[in-house]
């Protein structure tokens, strides 16, 4: 009974990973060969050129897909998390106290900048390469693709503070009608046409490079599309667990993606006139308008698959130190990870239009795709060697034999890929830029605020001896001080001794921990350290995925025999408000930067949900 309900729930999860998951690298077919053909890349349109890219496509899904991020990335999983902010913090911790800390840090945030650039061009191209199809039904709708792609955008966006809840059962459903209508599309040309099957010895993808050459090799940067969407599947793991994820791969979505792509090529052959959009020639003219509400769908639940892991991206780096507090609310009772981000929610949108306006084809935003995919993916091979080394201790010559093997393919997607900055390559590295300059100038600024508190620390321990010396007047009541890692005297509580000359008959120092893996178990959030005359430092653990709870936390404290009265408990917050100094620090640019994000961000208090009726918030200057 046990096994036959385990099975069940792999085949749920199955399911859903199919719909969640695959939802951006299955619609990749909408827009892929297109791309590849374009005159502008200079490819001539022949059964030996497409053979080549056929057989580049397959044998790319294969390494990279399959054999790279189902096989082996997967493996490199932080406590069942994935996803390259994950896979940062799993390499950090293999590598404890070594110069590697700080690149590898970069190589994480900049992999995760990438992110956000691909989580802005999926929603853009997918849905504007699914409305193209009215193009092809007729040429007179061509001017009403933007605006519709638009409308359907604006739609999508505004929908997500309901979460997904409700529609996200159907995700998986849907997804198998579209994967099995790429499977039959393929089925039914590769008959007219079956000697695209050559496609499948990999001589072929080699004599077309060769072949090709420079043209070839440009080509290869729109071969790229074909493989959009592995990182997620990596991102997603934690959602979904391997099992599911592999199985939906072998056997639902890697066939069906063969199969089209191959269906596509045999089309080619007999129709080359079909280029123009090969998706949507695929079964004739009566099948165009099916095609398009079908592929809309499909590119509507790859679009939700981006802009929620856009989502979970951010809260892990805020949790890690790279970004500020931000407004987080849950969109479910029961699912812990389906969030909703306002601020993320609405810039993304925004910048998601500007894309679709300014690009205004899914040609166009092809060549801007590449570069934030493959980036990605080179900074997810080069922390993985860091894991497979350190953390596994696998052998030396294996694991550089490995890491060289996938980052030779790597290295190539991102040379083809880099071709095309002029041509929209530029829009996800401006992109990338400026998150990865955001989040260095947060980090930054968080630790010159650490070490102007460190320089005016007041050790906690040698205060609180010479303060009982002459003990204040205590009051009623437990006073709990938030308090950083060794910030020492809490400014808070000097400023309440100083103006009130009072102090509770129960005093708590509270310490929030971020550890290097994304959940802690609630047997071990929280360590409760005596320190005499009724005071205590507890220190508080989480995970970056983890949703802080402070209440929470101090429910957990009664087991360990210190019990907290929610209405006799006073939080004290030091409200810090940064100065910028000239000469010392960052550049003025970035202080200011810091300094504006730093009063934007969310309260404490709200971030770490403790009651507002609770709370007393004392101001202190803190100079950077």
């Amino acid at each position: 009974m046990a096994s036959q309900h385990k099975k069940s729930s792999v085949a749920a999860l199955t399911l859903a990973a199919v719909g969640i998951v695959y939802g951006d690298i299955g619609t990749s077919p909408l827009y892929t060969l297109k791309t590849i053909f374009d005159p502008v890349h200079g490819l001539a349109l022949n059964e030996f050129n497409l053979v080549g890219v056929i057989s580049l496509i397959f044998w790319g899904l294969t390494m990279i897909v399959a054999l790279k991020y189902v096989s082996l990335v997967l493996r490199a999983d932080n406590r069942g998390e994935g996803g390259i902010m994950a896979l940062m913090a799993l390499a950090l911790s293999s590598v404890r106290k070594s110069s590697w800390q700080f690149p590898l840090m970069l190589i994480g945030v900049l992999g995760a900048t990438m992110f956000y650039g691909d989580s802005v061009i999926t929603p853009a191209i997918s849905v504007l390469g699914a409305i193209e199809g009215l193009e092809v039904a007729t040429p007179a709708l061509s001017r009403y693709v933007v605006p519709l792609t638009i409308v359907v955008l604006v739609i999508l966006y505004s929908l997500q503070r309901h979460g997904t809840a409700g529609i996200g059962r159907w995700f998986g459903p849907i997804m198998m009608i579209w994967f099995a209508a790429l499977a039959i599309m393929g089925v039914i040309n590769i008959v007219a046409a079956p000697q695209v099957l050559a496609a499948l010895n990999p001589l072929h993808a080699f004599a077309f490079l060769l072949e090709n050459r420079f043209v070839g090799f440009v080509a290869l940067g729109a071969v790229v599309l074909a493989f959009t969407g592995a990182e997620a599947l990596y991102a997603d793991m934690g959602h979904f667990g391997k099992k599911p994820i592999r199985v939906a791969w072998f056997m639902v979505v890697f066939p069906a993606l063969a199969l089209n792509y191959m269906g596509q090529g045999a089309l080619l052959m007999a129709q080359p006139e079909a280029i123009e959009n090969p998706f949507f020639h695929q079964l004739g003219a009566w099948s165009v308008y099916p095609l398009v509400v079908l592929s809309t769908v499909a590119a509507v639940i790859a679009s939700q698959a981006t802009i929620s892991g856009s989502y979970s991206m951010t809260r892990q780096a805020i949790a890690l130190g790279l970004l500020p507090r931000m407004r987080v609310l849950h969109t479910s009772v029961s699912e812990i990870g389906q969030i909703y981000m306002p601020a993320v929610n609405w810039l993304q949108c925004g910048v998601v239009l500007l894309a679709v306006i300014g690009f205004g084809s899914s040609e166009k935003l092809a060549g801007a795709y590449g570069i934030a995919v493959t980036c990605t993916m080179l900074a997810t091979t080069f922390l993985t060697f860091f894991v497979i080394r350190y953390r596994w201790s696998l052998p030396l010559v294996l694991s550089l034999g490995a890491t060289a093997f996938f980052i030779t393919m790597d290295l190539a997607l991102v040379s083809a890929s880099s071709l095309k900055f002029f041509h929209g390559g530029w829009f996800p590295l401006l992109l990338g830029t400026v998150m990865f300059t955001i989040m260095m100038t947060w980090k930054r600024g968080r630790e010159l605020v650490f070490e102007n508190l460190q320089q005016h620390a007041i050790p906690l321990d040698d205060f609180l001896q010479s303060l009982f010396v002459a003990p204040p007047v205590r009051v009623p009541g437990t006073a709990i001080f938030l308090r950083g890692e060794s910030d020492g005297v809490p400014h808070a509580l000097l400023h309440n001794l100083s103006h009130n000359k009072v102090l509770h008959e129960r005093v708590a120092f509270l310490t929030v921990h971020i550890r290097e893996e994304p959940f802690v178990p609630p047997s071990e959030q929280v360590t409760i350290i005596p320190l005499g005359h009724n005071c205590y430092q507890l220190n508080v653990c989480y995970g970056f995925k983890d949703e802080p709870n402070i209440p929470t936390v101090l429910g957990l404290c009664e087991q360990q025999g210190l019990k907290f009265e929610p209405m006799e408990t006073s939080f004290f917050i030091a409200r810090q408000t940064v100065i910028s100094v000239p000469g010392r620090g960052m550049a003025p640019w970035r202080e200011h930067l810091y300094i504006a994000m730093s009063r934007n961000a969310r309260a404490a208090a709200d971030y770490y949900q403790i009651p507002a009726n609770r709370v007393i918030e004392l101001g202190t200057q803190v100079e950077i």
